[in-house]
């Protein structure tokens, strides 16, 4: 009990260390204003948005502004790196939630491209601000955040010359617009001649980020009908031309180059053109210092920054520290909180009279039941994962919303069962002679305790959820670091989250007893060391299949497995840290319990809400 209130207290003190840290950050010391939106825009949705203002711009002191987007699946707040930069020099900036994603509305697929999926709702905010410039409105955005700065250049340009707002956009992973034709697909029926080469933007500035690895973007076909990898696309006819601002490449005399800005007349006014391209993946854009820096130098470059600051003088790495330190407070928060509450007369009952030990090592036979159980388990994770991709996303019901959530929850279900039935195997033909009871172990508990169970689950996870709306309230961060992320969500989230959770109960129940019924056991002379092995094997397929695919790309261009959309392999970057943390939570409430379904329902909850708040909700 002792133990367990110090390690609480300390989950407390960092959480809050977090929020202030993270608070601290992102207003530049108090130095900028950030504002949770929610406006009903002329889409007719509403719109969630950050806002970022910085001190003493006003209406006599005006400044100029920057909507930001997010990608496909993600949130507002992936932004965050360059939310705090271009704020912290004195840009106003406008940081969405798109359509579907966050706290905004969902939309039907048909008007993902109007209004720029809510970018161009948010520019027009912008531009009715007061203090900002408008007449210096730049929008950026990663992947498909940079789409929708392309779909609000065509909004923009339905109105005459002289109202357009925007007068600089800058693409992070995605391709500009280089024919007359911006429809889908961009580039690929170029080979059919029913396009030309264009310049869509017209006096605008623009630049894209194209990582010579990215996943997605930046191909294009050859005369002979290969593709030619992202890592080359500097050399291809579409950078060419864009960086020769839409002249057909037959027409160029002379090849350009990344990282120089280009300027030329367009209509009587000066433009500019910019490809940067970072040695890295597509996910990591939204990651990356050097990034940041081409941001800032180009809009400093293109629509002037208030404040001189040196690119290279970034401060955003403090808030992913500060964020990813309130992420370590939750989980330990659970852990321990759960373990106080076991402590209390209405939950003691749960607690076990003993820890639980590992059992003897496997010897002979029970080591290649040990060995093979989890190999076997591996192997199907990964084979599972790669086929049930293209299954999944042509057998979606209407009633799961979300689709990735839709395909992880599938192939968690699978996996459920598969180990529920290695463990049933492992048990008539081997732990059953060899006297496991499955009482004792916890397997077979009563519906009492069961119910038990659920009751201090959803106490620990509602009370573990609430640190993290605290933050959203006071202080508008929350936990993440990277693609992982603990977020405040709004109510129907709830809702679609009940849709989801029995996939994820069905392996993480499944997954407990696994780990702490059946393959607790003595291995090597630390306890510590069986727990390892079992995080490993939890995440061992995930880490294996990103491990093929991105040796592949670096060495080859691009990447290994071809049947699978490419998105499938990047959301595994999570799964990698999230399946193996799932052995070492659930290891620490059985021993003290000897009860695997409550640290098994608890991370599914968890998880659920994790994934349901993180990602596109469609109509």
């Amino acid at each position: 009990m002792r133990s367990a209130s110090k390690y609480l207290i300390l989950s407390l003190v960092l959480a809050f260390v977090s929020m202030v840290g993270a608070y601290f950050v992102q207003t530049s010391g108090n130095d900028v204003e950030v504002k949770d939106l929610r406006f009903e825009t002329p889409s007719g949705h509403l719109l969630s948005a950050l806002l970022f203002k910085p001190k003493g711009v006003s209406e006599e002191d005006k400044a100029p502004g920057i909507v930001t987007s997010h990608g496909w699946y993600n949130n507002r707040e992936m932004q965050d790196l360059n939310n705090v930069e271009l704020a912290r020099r004195g840009y106003v900036v406008i940081s969405i939630d798109m359509y579907g994603h966050g706290n905004s509305d969902p939309v039907e697929p048909s008007e993902w491209q109007k209004r720029g999926t809510g970018m161009y709702d948010a520019v027009e905010l912008l531009a009715d601000l007061p203090y900002v410039d408008h007449e210096r409105i730049g929008v950026t955005g990663h992947s498909n955040g940079a789409r929708a700065a392309n779909w609000s250049v065509l909004e923009d340009n339905k109105k005459p010359e002289e109202e357009r707002l925007i007068s600089s956009v800058l693409l992070v992973a995605n391709d500009a617009m280089y024919t007359n034709d911006p429809g889908e697909p961009l580039y690929w029926s170029m080979r059919n001649g029913d396009q030309e080469y264009a310049n869509m933007y017209g006096t605008r500035d623009v630049g894209i980020v194209a990582a010579k690895y990215d996943e997605f973007f930046f191909r294009s076909l050859t005369e002979n009908g290969t593709v030619t990898p992202p890592r080359d696309y500097i050399d291809t006819d579409y950078a060419q031309s864009f960086l020769h601002f839409g002249v057909d490449p037959s027409e160029i005399k002379e090849d350009r180059e990344s990282y120089k800005i280009y300027k030329e007349g367009v209509n009587g006014e000066e433009a500019m053109r910019v490809i940067y391209n970072p040695n890295q993946i597509h996910p990591w854009n939204h990651f990356s210092s050097s990034v940041v820096t081409s941001l800032l130098d180009y809009f400093d470059e293109s629509i002037g920054a208030p404040e001189s600051i040196d690119s290279s003088n970034q401060i955003w790495q403090w808030k992913v520290l500060f964020n990813f330190l309130g992420l370590v407070a939750f989980f330990i928060f659970v852990v321990s909180f759960t373990k106080v509450l076991l402590n209390t007369s209405t939950f003691s009952s749960l607690k076990a009279t003993e820890s639980a030990v590992a059992s003897a090592a496997p010897r002979g036979v029970g080591k290649a039941w040990f060995w093979g159980g989890l190999l076997v388990s591996a192997i199907v994770s990964g084979w599972s994962y790669l086929a049930l991709f293209t299954w999944s996303a042509t057998n979606r019901p209407d009633f799961f919303p979300q689709a990735p959530v839709y395909y992880i929850g599938v192939w968690s279900a699978v996996m459920g069962v598969v180990t529920i039935v290695i463990l049933f195997l492992s048990y008539m033909f081997f732990s059953k002679k060899e006297g496991l009871d499955l009482r004792a172990t916890g397997v077979w508990i009563s519906l009492r305790s069961l119910w038990k169970t659920i009751l201090l689950a959803l106490l620990v996870t509602v009370s573990a959820f609430g640190l993290v709306f605290v933050a959203d309230y006071f202080f508008t961060t929350d936990f993440r670091i990277w693609v992982l992320t603990i977020k405040a969500f709004t109510p129907d989230k709830l809702l679609i989250a009940l849709k989801y959770l029995p996939f994820f109960l069905l392996f993480y129940v499944a997954n407990s007893i696994s780990v702490n019924c059946f393959n607790y056991v003595a291995t090597g002379k630390k306890e510590w060391i069986n727990t390892a092995l079992m995080a490993l094997f939890n995440g061992l397929s995930a880490i294996v299949i990103v491990a093929i695919q991105y040796t592949h790309f670096f060495i080859e261009g691009d990447v290994f497995f071809t049947n699978i959309s490419n998105i499938a392999g990047i959301w595994l970057f999570p799964i990698i840290v999230v399946i193996p943390l799932a052995a070492i939570i659930t290891r620490k409430l059985y021993r003290v319990t000897k009860n695997p379904y409550l640290g098994g329902i608890i991370y599914a909850i968890i998880v659920t809400v994790m994934m349901v708040s993180n990602t596109l909700t469609q109509l």
